[in-house]
């Protein structure tokens, strides 16, 4: 679905530089959901559409109510594309300052303004909780700071981003790259290319933990290690202080269930629980460790170089967007100890996964990479907000 705004004066050039980009990467994904599957989506916002809900929403972030910036999500559909939506008796016209006042009432995650056009003006019409697949968002997340994104099409985990603005700073994700050689499955999934076949799929579980981890805002280190395996142990200073025995397998028994309808609600309130408690041992000094069953082994473990080990000298630092280059950097370069002890600890066991937040956003994946015979190191804070 199309339409034709009335030409409106655009102050913030951002939003005019990714309005086309974002509208091709739109109608890109509807076409390639409508193939597979045949059902439709939410309707395609077209570049001026996008161009002036940017627009409006970065002026909006800059402004502050009762010494409060704002945090709001913007939804573009009709309210009757949302279930049960809360609908205003009067239209509002989708202004800064609007936008501004409304704020503190939809500040909790979950909740959209709803906004829709009519005669070439775009108008809010009331809040919801429910949007449809493919819808387009627009997060203010901080004064500045917009992220535009899209639910999955499977409906289920964190949306999608597809850009990142920061005043005059722009970040197109590059969807590419999640399908290059040593590139994680992880990171595909954050990336939303991974084929995942159900709504509990253990990559949708770990992007949901890697935000978790993201947003206490303490910093913290996640190790992923094999279940068929202790060789790991080899870079852990034993003993460690904070073991769990039996191992925790919450995450674990929860991954692996088997729901439908309602129940998959209750089961994503547990999974939330679980997640957060986990989170929260990666704010403990040392790393949090857990295998590839989701069993949590331990926690405020210190890593340290195998016996007789080399040290580190390397690592290749990619973020996976467009016209991001690849870069070789001393690990030091990339980071504090987290990121130091977390490159050492792949270097030396080759078949594991860092996970590293940083107290200021900043999130890693570090992987080996046996093409490049390296620590790769995947700056993916872009894909995360």
């Amino acid at each position: 679905m199309k339409f034709d705004m009335t030409s409106t004066a655009t102050t913030y050039q951002a939003a005019t530089t990714v309005a086309e980009i974002v509208e091709n990467h739109f109608i890109f994904h509807h076409q390639k959901a409508i193939n597979f599957d045949g059902k439709a989506f939410a309707y395609l916002p077209n570049a001026q559409v996008i161009e002036a809900m940017v627009d409006v929403a970065f002026w909006a972030s800059l402004r502050r109510e009762e010494g409060r910036s704002p945090r709001i999500s913007i939804a573009f559909l009709a309210p009757e594309q949302s279930e049960q939506p809360f609908v205003f008796q009067e239209r509002l016209a989708f202004t800064s300052d609007i936008l501004t006042k409304l704020a503190p009432a939809v500040e909790h995650s979950g909740i959209h303004l709803g906004v829709w056009e009519e005669n070439g003006e775009l108008y809010l019409w009331g809040t919801t909780t429910s949007i449809p697949s493919l819808c387009f968002v627009l997060e203010v997340v901080e004064p500045g700071l917009l992220v535009i994104k899209h639910r999955r099409t499977d409906g289920f985990g964190k949306f999608i981003n597809v850009a990142v603005l920061k005043g005059d700073q722009i970040k197109i994700i590059d969807e590419n790259s999640g399908a290059l050689p040593d590139c994680p499955a992880l990171l595909g999934s954050m990336i939303g290319i991974a084929s995942t076949t159900s709504w509990n799929d253990s990559l949708n579980v770990l992007v949901q933990l890697a935000v978790a981890m993201r947003q206490h805002q303490r910093g913290g280190t996640l190790l992923i290690v094999p279940a068929k395996s202790e060789r790991w142990r080899e870079s852990i200073i034993s003993p460690i202080l904070y073991k769990i025995n039996p191992v925790y397998s919450g995450l674990s028994i929860l991954q692996k269930e088997v729901l439908v309808g309602q129940q998959q609600e209750i089961w994503q309130g547990r999974l939330n629980q679980v997640i957060n408690g986990l989170a929260g041992l990666t704010a403990v000094d040392g790393a949090t460790i857990i295998n590839d069953q989701f069993e949590v082994l331990a926690f405020g473990a210190k890593i340290s170089r195998l016996p007789l080990g080399k040290s580190v000298e390397k690592v290749l630092v990619t973020e996976p967007v467009f016209g991001n280059e690849p870069v070789v950097i001393h690990p030091a370069q990339n980071g504090g100890t987290r990121h130091l002890s977390a490159a050492q600890f792949v270097f030396d066991q080759k078949d594991c996964i860092a996970l590293v937040a940083s107290q200021d956003g900043r999130f890693t994946i570090f992987s080996w990479s046996p093409c490049e015979q390296i620590v790769h190191a995947h700056q993916v804070d872009a894909l995360l907000i």
